[in-house]
């Protein structure tokens, strides 16, 4: 049997189609002036970080896996400012962006990855293994669709204990294909679990484009058949994510059960440090960062609405590449863990 070639490449950045939980995000609300600020600083801070960590990963300080998060930056920003203290995230590998919008320390974050005593799982973990439950960000994990499962249960715990917060659970389009991911829908939606399932489709899974890799490309659609309301969101437009995300927040906190966000979104890097990702043209990548960069776009608004001068946005700029050389300082300069360390975070001190 022929093996069908494949399809064109994928469109950029797809339009997003209404579906059955809510509307399209063609005209998002817009921001205030202040709201805009903070989402273009938040960021230039991701965006910024990934950079750097691509850089040390080249001079070869940052060891292991690293996957950067550059180009997807208004996903996770747009959904921060849904949220309210005490709601939850989980995530994949791709998950530095995670921590710096929940406001993890990009000092303790970078000193992670570079396997230093002041990292945030103590140097043991790297690029996909930090934590923090203070900020409520309960890992990047590294196994494909994990988190599912783990966000579902974070989800089934807020219920159980009768409180009103929200698990996010981010997973890629690739995750989207795991058994795992529909074993949770159906659980969730069987006992109206608190979990807004956010899939960040950047069109590749790994190397492989999302035509070739899924039979439906509609990922919102995914909770069809388990009676779970889905919509495709414009993930390089930082308001209609979080346009959305206070929809499906609302919608979960009123008792309704789960909801999935497909967030349309793209990565200008490979899969990860090791990736040339030579299964796309430069000119796809290009078209997407003239077109449809997610900080860009902010930044025009910002200038063309007279919130922001250049000269203001130069300072933001310049504040931000001066906290993450800080942080690249510190983790380079950091001791190593002592090798007792091993030891150490292997059993519960917990009283049984």
């Amino acid at each position: 049997m022929a093996v069908a070639k494949d399809k064109a490449q994928p469109e950029a950045v797809r339009r997003p189609a209404a579906a059955k939980a809510g509307k399209s995000a063609e005209a998002p609300p817009e921001l205030t002036k202040e709201q805009e600020i903070a989402a273009y600083r938040e960021m230039l801070l991701i965006r910024r970080f990934e950079e750097k960590a691509g850089q040390m990963y080249g001079m070869g300080l940052i060891g292991g896996f690293c996957h950067l998060y550059i180009g997807q930056e208004a996903v996770v920003v747009g959904m921060q400012m849904a949220l309210k203290h005490g709601d939850q995230i989980i995530t994949g590998y791709r998950d530095h962006g995670h921590m710096l919008a929940c406001g993890m320390d990009p000092k303790g974050v970078m000193a992670e990855l570079t396997g230093r005593q002041h990292g945030y799982s103590k140097g043991k973990g790297g690029s996909m293994h930090m934590f923090s439950a203070e900020k409520g960000f309960f890992g990047g994990h590294g196994i494909v669709g994990a988190m599912v499962p783990l966000g579902t249960g974070l989800a089934f715990a807020n219920k159980y204990r009768g409180n009103d917060h929200v698990a996010l659970t981010y997973f890629g389009d690739g995750a989207a294909n795991q058994g795992q991911v529909y074993e949770s829908f159906n659980m969730a939606k069987l006992w109206k679990l608190p979990v807004i399932y956010i899939i960040e489709n950047n069109q590749y899974a790994m190397g492989t484009s999302i035509q070739r890799a899924s039979a439906t490309v509609n990922l919102a659609k995914r909770g069809q058949s388990f009676d779970i309301d889905g919509e495709q969101v414009d993930g390089m437009d930082v308001r209609a994510v979080k346009d959305a995300g206070e929809r499906a927040v609302k919608w979960c906190r009123g008792g309704n059960g789960p909801i999935i966000l497909e967030m349309l979104t793209y990565r200008y890097r490979g899969h990860s440090m090791s990736d040339p990702a030579k299964y796309r043209t430069r000119e796809e990548v290009e078209k997407v960062r003239t077109e449809h960069d997610p900080i860009e776009q902010v930044r025009q608004r910002l200038l063309e609405r007279k919130r922001a001068s250049e000269d203001e946005l130069k300072k933001i700029d310049a504040g931000v590449r001066n906290a993450i050389n800080e942080a690249a300082e510190f983790a380079t300069n950091d001791p190593e863990p002592d090798p007792s360390e091993l030891y150490t975070d292997v059993y519960t001190n917990a009283a049984r």
